[in-house]
């Protein structure tokens, strides 16, 4: 601590983001198409026709014909669920009449999982169209917690290891900065070192709520991996030590179950008083079932309307053959209700309309939090590279290469994950694997490119192919689809239309970047070029 404690959270601030910086990238870039993962896959799907609101039946004869189904379908269940007709905020789409219902096994537990989707109309089964096999934003969503072609288990070990280095580097960098929420305020272009650090600061102290948020809580998601030895120490290291910590936390009810039947009272009057208390046309989802030893219920549930315990919405019990409301328990201990308003908050699962954009802006934005820090650490340290010397150099120009690959190379790599989806034939198989093996080999070839060329070359060429692949994918996907903007935007279809304008936008943005580069590495050479010996021409590609 002879430094002082200001110049150690500097180098703590340093390293940590460092060591961390290009798996964080990868994770904020992958994290951030989350927010948009059903849209990403609805556009990855052009062979699904476009769902929208309908025009509805009478309730008791939609209820109706649910019912009548269950009972043709599934006799000897362990329970029956009916998902009402309404918009889903979860999967941001229209949600058809539908039921579902386990088997029930002869120990009294749930067994094979069925469900099917329903004419609200006429009760017949609907039967989705064939689309093509794609992992969709899911694939991409899923990287960034579980990476991709290391064993589970290792890969999020990884990405936790690489969290908490990145709560290290927002915490230090705070206690860093004495003008943190000056520095807000001032931005110096054309300063070389200076201004990667303007940015840097302007970049962290905008979204520090955000990366503050979105950090810890990514850290809870696997709290029970990462310290397993309170887990064993309560609940024991058996097999079965999770399932009972599961249980307790969740309440679940482990009680046999019976054999469900139509509820004698009334489904319909049971929605009535529900709607009464939430509003009309709020019952998203209605579920049946009868323990052993107790009497049949009906629980009915609300529609997720943006609150911010989405997976614990609120629900209305009844006694299915008499009707009367019954007291509704607490489905959740405390504790996991404060676990999942967390990782509400991280998913941006009750988020709606510009709120779903503003998560995926500040996500980008992490991603210039990230890309700064490690171009910081590199400009710094050129500005000394004479000194350099043997591995230093090494190290520099490793470094350098790996910025490239990663801050240019991986939103390319992305590009080519949807090129992929639209190149490939349809009927591949394994196809939806293919589409992640595109965007690895891509991004491999990248990597391998920014290690041959020459530092200022690569920036710019990956920066311009970066802007190419997004300008492009409208166009590649109006000679392949019939979904394309000429179509899209006249039926105001804003999922499909939405990705097509967002991909023209990052092009732009890649476009600028390139030309910024182009002409900041332009003035660079001429000012080299008046200064350094005329034995030395190496230093102009440097």
């Amino acid at each position: 601590m002879k430094d002082g404690f200001r110049q150690c959270m500097a180098w703590l601030h340093t390293w940590s983001g460092l060591i961390a910086g290009w798996i964080l990238f990868f994770v904020f870039v992958t994290g951030a198409t989350g927010y948009f993962s059903k849209e990403i896959t609805r556009w990855m799907q052009p062979e699904l026709p476009v769902r929208a609101a309908q025009e509805l039946p009478a309730m008791p004869a939609m209820l109706d014909l649910a019912l009548g189904r269950l009972e043709q379908t599934a006799t000897n269940a362990a329970y029956w669920h009916i998902v009402l007709p309404h918009e889903s905020l979860g999967s941001r789409n229209w949600q058809n009449l539908s039921i579902a219902w386990e088997s029930l096994e002869p120990d009294g537990r749930e067994g094979v999982y069925t469900s099917l989707e329903l004419d609200a109309d006429s009760g017949r089964v609907l039967r989705t169209p064939p689309a093509r096999q794609t992992g969709g934003g899911d694939a991409l969503y899923e990287m960034h917690y579980a990476l991709h072609y290391i064993p589970y288990d290792s890969a999020i070990l990884i990405v936790g290891a690489c969290t908490m280095l990145m709560l290290l580097a927002i915490v230090s960098g705070v206690i860093t900065h004495k003008r943190i929420f000056a520095d807000f305020f001032t931005f110096r272009s054309a300063k070389g070192h200076r201004s990667w650090l303007d940015a840097h600061n302007l970049a962290g102290v905008l979204t520090l709520p955000f990366l503050l948020m979105i950090t810890y809580s990514g850290l809870l998601f696997f709290g029970t991996t990462y310290m397993p030895a309170a887990l064993a120490a309560i609940y024991g290291d058996d097999g079965l030590g999770r399932e009972r910590y599961e249980g307790e936390l969740h309440f679940e009810d482990h009680r046999p179950h019976l054999a469900v039947a139509r509820p004698a009272a009334s489904l319909a009057d049971m929605v009535s008083k529900a709607e009464s208390a939430w509003g009309a046309s709020q019952v998203a989802f209605i579920a049946i079932e009868h323990h052993e030893g107790h009497d049949p219920i009906v629980s009915l549930q609300k529609i997720n309307g943006g609150q911010l315990l989405f997976y614990d919405p609120p629900t209305m019990s009844f006694h299915a053959d008499t009707g009367v409301r019954l007291a509704q328990p607490s489905s959740s201990s405390l504790a996991i209700k404060t676990n999942e308003a967390l990782l509400a908050l991280h998913e941006g699962r009750f988020a709606t309309g510009w709120l779903r954009w503003l998560y995926f802006i500040s996500g980008l934005i992490g991603c210039a939090v990230v890309a700064t820090g490690l171009v910081l650490w590199t400009a710094k340290r050129r500005r000394h590279h004479q000194e350099l010397k043997g591995d230093a150099r090494v190290g520099l120009r490793l470094v350098e290469a790996l910025n490239v690959g990663t801050i240019a190379g991986l939103p390319t790599a992305v590009a080519a994950f949807f090129w992929g989806n639209r190149l490939l034939p349809v009927d591949l198989d394994r196809r939806a694997e293919w589409e992640v093996h595109i965007m690895f080999m891509v991004w491999a070839e990248l990597f391998l490119y920014a290690v041959l060329r020459p530092r200022r070359h690569a920036w710019v060429e990956l920066l311009w192919l970066a802007a190419a692949a997004y300008g492009l994918l409208p166009l590649l996907n109006f000679l392949t689809t019939e979904r394309h903007l000429g179509v899209t935007l006249p039926a105001q279809d804003w999922v499909l239309a939405g990705f097509d304008i967002t991909a023209l936008g990052l092009a732009a943005l890649f476009a600028y970047a390139a030309l910024k580069v182009r002409h900041k590495w332009a003035t660079s050479a001429q000012q080299i070029a008046s200064t350094c010996r005329a034995d030395d021409p190496t230093e102009l590609v440097r």
